[in-house]
Order: C-alpha cells, then structure tokens, then sequence
C-alpha cells in the first residue's frame, strides 16, 4: 500500500499570493457596479461619504501585524490626500490601563484580517462608547469587530488559509485607497469623484504581470538563503511595504529582518550596515523615492549589498533589484503592487532555506492577544 502524498511545502502561501489580481479585481467591480454590494451592504464609498458628512477633526489606527501596515498606509493616505492628523492607537492604554479618553468628533479605524482579536475588538468597543465613529476594515463580515464597530468595510479576499497574510493584505491596502478617495471626493463636492477608482483599474493586471514573474524572484532570492539578518528601507508611501515585506521575512524564513524609514536609517543604524549585510530599499516612483535616494547613496558608500525593488529607473544602475511596472501608476497606489515580489521572496528564501512558509511556527491564524 502506497503512502499518502504529502502536499508540497508553502503550496497554500503560494496558491494565495496568486489570488490576489482576482481579489482586487472584485473590489474594484463592487466600486463600479450595483450602488450596494451583496445583501445591500454599502459600498466603500457609500461608506466613505457617511463618515465624511460627520467631518471627523482627526483620525486613529488600530491594528496589529501585517494589519498594522496596513494602517500606516492609511495613515499616510488621510494626512497627505485629506490633510487629516492621524496616530496609531496604543490599545494597551485602554485595554489594560483602562484610560478614558474623550473621542468625540474622531474616527477611528481598525484594521484586521479575522475581526476576532480580544483587544481589537475591546479597543473598538471603548472607543465607540467613548464618543468615535469607528470603522472596521475586515474580511469577515460577521466578525466580533464588525459587530461593535458603527460602520463595516469587507475587503472581499476569501478564506485565507495559510498562516502568512497575502491576499488580505493587498485587499486592505485597496479598500482603504477606495475609501479615503471616497472621503476626498465627497470632499470636494464630488467633484472627480470616479477618479480613485479609475487610477486603480490597471492594478489586476499589474498585479498579474508581476506575480508570473516568480523565476526573476527565485534567483534573487538565493542570494539570502544563507543571511543572518536583513535590512529594508524605503519612504513615504514605500515605508509601509518595507515594514510587511520583513515581518513576511521573519515569521516565514526566521531571518531577522530590520525596517526602517530611510531618514531613521540615517540617524544611527546605519552603522551596522557593511559590504556583508544585505539591503532591501522599496523605491516608490514619486516623493518619497526622491527622497530615498541620498540614502542609497550613503549605502552605496558603506559597500552594502544593496538589492532595489522599484520602477525600471530606480532599478537602472543597481548591482540587483525588480523591476516593476509602476510608470503610470499613481504613487499612493504602488504599495499595492510593491510588496508582491517582495511577498514571493519571503516565500523563496524560506523554500530555499528547507522550510516550509504554511506552517511558521508558534504562530496561529487569529492572534488572541488582550
């Protein structure tokens, strides 16, 4: 008697990545379709224009993990397109503190994949009671999150299995571009107020493009097998995708993987950086690569070995980097495409290193911290 086949290591992680062009794609046909989603929910925008009608004077964030990344784009999102004053919310300050604080006029956002964490959903709970409009952006409708939050966000990506978050991860950055672009267009007026969604269109397909591009990413990735830590750097809009692409690292291949904003690089932690350390630098085609760029040369200087995730022209020059077909894309929304090849190299290194990317240890799929 034969023994049973056992699937291949990372077959779920690998299965989900690919996903994600057919996950924005129906966030983007649910945009543009009926005024109401499935079983009449809203729409983002509908539930954008709600909140903007309540004109909240600030904004809070709360998440956790790859979420949590999430929210920072966001963050920079509401600052630079609403010009609205943001923070991070620091859940233990109600949740084990017990602070009250007075939110009134605040919205406050939470970010999670399951809307089941004990401290999400408390946070949420004690921010509501205490005077905020609260949104939850989840992928699960019927979450406990959803349920104490005034308003609801479904990112729409399906069950995700694996234990490193992909498919959700690229649906949240999305849904929360579709829904800070609804806030600006009912900002102004409504006037323009198809053009996030337009500017957004071409993401599927770029998604697709670099998705099938697995074999450049493999390549790369042996350049890491053998790495004791790892280094990765970007700004403004890119900062986000630095921080996801090295928790990717740590909890799929147990690299040590240090993020950093390239302006706090320069303020010290540069010097553990040499000619054997390797460098991850998320050039975003726009601001905030321009602003990257005298840190890539500071790190050209220290001999690093420098690897550049960016357009064709951030590439240009570089001893290795991908390429990506970001040109004509919008700057807020590169993130989206960014963290793909970067999500594919988190799964090679940890395939090369003979791990298996489904089933990082001491982790689980909803993290219950209180």
């Amino acid at each position: 008697m034969s023994a049973p086949s056992v699937p291949p290591p990372g077959r779920v992680m690998s299965g989900e990545m690919a996903e994600q062009p057919a996950v924005l794609r129906r966030l983007l046909d649910r945009e543009s379709g009926a005024e109401s989603g499935p079983g009449g929910t809203p729409t983002i925008r509908e539930v954008a224009e709600r909140i903007a009608a309540k004109n909240p004077r600030f904004v809070l964030l709360t998440a956790r993990g790859t979420s949590d990344n999430a929210a920072l784009y966001a963050k920079y999102l509401l600052e630079v397109m609403l010009g609205k004053p943001c923070g991070l919310t620091s859940m233990s300050t109600t949740t084990a503190y017990g602070a009250r604080q007075d939110l009134t006029d605040c919205l406050v956002i939470t970010v999670s994949q399951s809307g089941g964490s004990p401290d999400l959903v408390a946070s949420a709970k004690s921010a509501r009671d205490a005077g905020a409009i609260t949104l939850a952006v989840t992928n699960n409708a019927d979450s406990p999150l959803a349920a104490v939050c005034e308003h609801h966000i479904d990112v729409l990506a399906g069950p995700e299995k694996a234990l490193p978050a992909t498919k959700t991860y690229t649906a949240e950055l999305l849904a929360l571009y579709l829904f800070v672009d609804g806030m600006r267009a009912w900002a102004e007026g409504g006037a323009d107020s198809g053009r996030g969604l337009e500017q957004a269109r071409e993401l599927p397909e770029l998604a697709a493009a670099v998705l099938a591009r697995q074999d450049e990413v493999r390549a790369l990735a042996a350049r890491y097998r053998f790495a004791e830590r790892m280094v990765l750097t970007s700004r403004g809009y890119g900062y986000p995708t630095a921080k996801e692409a090295a928790l990717k690292l740590m909890e799929t291949s147990y690299i040590p993987a240090l993020s950093y904003s390239g302006a706090d690089l320069l303020h010290g932690p540069l010097a553990m950086v040499d000619n054997i350390s390797p460098v991850i630098a998320v050039v975003t085609d726009g601001k905030g690569g321009e602003a990257l760029r005298p840190v890539l040369d500071r790190l050209r200087d220290r001999g690093a070995d420098l690897v550049v995730i960016g357009s064709a022209s951030a590439v240009e020059g570089a001893s290795a980097g991908f390429a990506l077909p970001t040109e004509r894309l919008a700057e807020e929304l590169q993130p989206i495409v960014e963290i793909l090849p970067l999500q594919m190299l988190a799964y090679e290194v940890t395939i090369a290193r003979g791990q298996d990317p489904d089933a990082p240890r001491s982790l689980a799929k909803v993290t219950e911290t209180r």
